[in-house]
C-alpha cells in the first residue's frame, strides 16, 4: 500500500488512514486553547502511540459538535538546545510540537488545517518559532502487532515547514507495548531523580517487581533484558516553523522533504499558516 496517499489517524491507540485530499470543511471545526493538564493528558494517553505526556506549555483542541476530536500540544523539551539550536533566543521564546494527535472521523486535510489555527494562536502570544520531529520508524508489540507504522511528516510539509534534516541514529528500547521507554526515563530510576517512580511503574506495569529504594541499578539489570526489546532507531526528521518575520532569519533554506519508500506521490497541498499577512 502506497501510505503517502493516506493521512494517519489515531483512536485508542490503534491507527487508521483517510484518503489524501479529503477536505475537511472548517463550518463544522473549531479550535480552542484548553485550560491545564486533565482534558489533553486523557486524550493523549488514550488515543497517542506514545501513551506519553510531555511538559506542556500551550494546548489546544479541535472540536466539532462540542466533542473533542484533536488535540495539540506543544511542550518544553528535556534539553533547551532542542530549541535555542534553531532559534537563538530564549528558550521560552520558541516550542516543541510534542504531541499532535486526531481520531479517525476527521477528514484527511484536518492535521494541516488544525495545525495552522494553533499557529495562529501562538504567534499572538509573541512565539517566534516551533520545532517538531517525525518519526519514520515503525515499532510493534511484543506480539507483533504493528503500533506504529512511522510517518514523514506529511502534514508538517503540507504547513510549509522547514527540514532541517535528521537527528542521530541511535537504539531504543520497547516495552511489551511497543512503547519506548527512553534514556531519560532510565537515567531518572539510576540516579534517583525526581519523577523516578514514575518511570519505574512503566516496567512494573508489565511484570517486574517494585523497584526498591535502593540497588536500583541491579533491578534495572535484571528487568530491563527480560521486559524490553532493543530497537535500531534511524533517527527522526526535525521541522521547524517561524512564526514572526523576525525569526525568518534563522531558518535555512529546507532540504527536500522525504518521500514514502523513495515515491515521489502527489504533490503536498500548502496550507497557508498566515505569516504572509502578518502586519
Amino acid at each position: 500500500m502506497q501510505l503517502f496517499l493516506f493521512s494517519q489517524r489515531w483512536r485508542e491507540r490503534r491507527e487508521s488512514y483517510r484518503p489524501a485530499g479529503e477536505p475537511i470543511n472548517p463550518r463544522l471545526y473549531e479550535v480552542a486553547e484548553l485550560g491545564g493538564d486533565r482534558e489533553p493528558k486523557a486524550f493523549i494517553l488514550a488515543h497517542h502511540y506514545s501513551a506519553s505526556y510531555p511538559s506542556a506549555r500551550a494546548r489546544f483542541g479541535l472540536f466539532t459538535e462540542g466533542r473533542l476530536v484533536g488535540v495539540a500540544v506543544f511542550s518544553h523539551p528535556c534539553n533547551d538546545r532542542v530549541l535555542t539550536s534553531v532559534f537563538p533566543l530564549s528558550p521560552l521564546e520558541s516550542v516543541e510540537l510534542g504531541r499532535f494527535v486526531l481520531l479517525d472521523s476527521v477528514p484527511a486535510n484536518g492535521e494541516s488545517w488544525f495545525l495552522a489555527r494553533t499557529f495562529e494562536c501562538l504567534r499572538r502570544k509573541g512565539l517566534a518559532g516551533v520545532v517538531s520531529f517525525s518519526d519514520p520508524v515503525p515499532r510493534t508489540a511484543a506480539d507483533g502487532t504493528i503500533v506504529h507504522r512511522g510517518h514523514l511528516g506529511i502534514c508538517y510539509q503540507a504547513t510549509a515547514a522547514t527540514l532541517l534534516g535528521k537527528t542521530a541514529p541511535r537504539t531504543v528500547r520497547l516495552l511489551p507495548d511497543g512503547s519506548v521507554l527512553n534514556e531519560r526515563a532510565i537515567q531518572k530510576i539510576r540516579s534517583g531523580e525526581q519523577g523516578w517512580q514514575y518511570a519505574a511503574a512503566l516496567l512494573e506495569k508489565f511484570g517486574s517487581e517494585p523497584a526498591p529504594t535502593n540497588g536500583r541499578e541491579d533491578w534495572l539489570r535484571s528487568w530491563l533484558p527480560r521486559l524490553t526489546r532493543s530497537l535500531r532507531h534511524s533517527g527522526n526528521y526535525k521541522y521547524a516553523w517561524s512564526l514572526q518575520r523576525s525569526a525568518r532569519r534563522f531558518l535555512p533554506d529546507s532540504l527536500p522533504y522525504p518521500k514514502q519508500r523513495g515515491l515521489h506521490g502527489p504533490p503536498v497541498s500548502i496550507v497557508r499558516t498566515d505569516l504572509d499577512s502578518e502586519s
